[in-house]
């Protein structure tokens, strides 16, 4: 039987200002990246545990992460593509149980994320990112690992998609 090396005081220090930074870190990107989630998956639940999925995975490589920002979204919209591509069709969400939008909802931003959520899971995170958490082309593109060109059609057919659907929203929330 083979004694295990006695932990130094140094290396617990080290241990808790790590958990302490990822702490941190969560406490203040949480409400963010909770959108982010809601954004890429259409729906409050669902979002939440990509985004949980997406911190644990952060957590287990923490001390090797330079940009957690980036590393954490780069996780949820990989996890949210492995997720589509294994049901490979797209699935009608329900509206939201409670009836109506969150408190932090404006009017219409209920009608605008039921719009987000009837795009093609691509069109989606391209539209997620670069509105919701307002990356250039160029981080979206890097994000998603395709090229711009792709970022800006997606985003092309996405935005025509909405006016589509939602041909009065703008002169709405011009009332608003």
């Amino acid at each position: 039987m083979t004694a295990r090396p006695r932990r130094g005081a140094a290396d617990r220090s080290a241990d808790e200002r790590d958990d302490a930074a990822f702490a941190a870190f969560v406490a203040a990107r949480l409400p963010h990246l909770l959108k982010l989630g809601r954004a890429l998956t259409g729906d409050d639940q669902r979002g939440a545990d990509l985004v949980q999925d997406a911190l644990e995975r952060t957590l287990l490589r923490w001390k090797r992460v330079d940009d957690p920002e980036a590393f954490v979204r780069r996780a949820m919209v990989n996890r949210s593509v492995s997720v589509w591509r294994k049901v490979r069709r797209e699935r009608p969400l329900t509206d939201r149980g409670d009836g109506g939008p969150s408190a932090a909802d404006r009017p219409f931003d209920h009608e605008l994320l039921a719009a987000v959520r009837r795009l093609p899971p691509r069109q989606r995170a391209v539209i997620a990112l670069r509105y919701y958490e307002d990356l250039t082309e160029a981080q979206t593109a890097e994000v998603l690992g395709c090229s711009v060109g792709t970022v800006k059609s997606q985003a092309h057919r996405a935005m025509a998609a909405l006016r589509v659907q939602l041909p009065t929203f703008a002169d709405r929330e011009e009332l608003s």
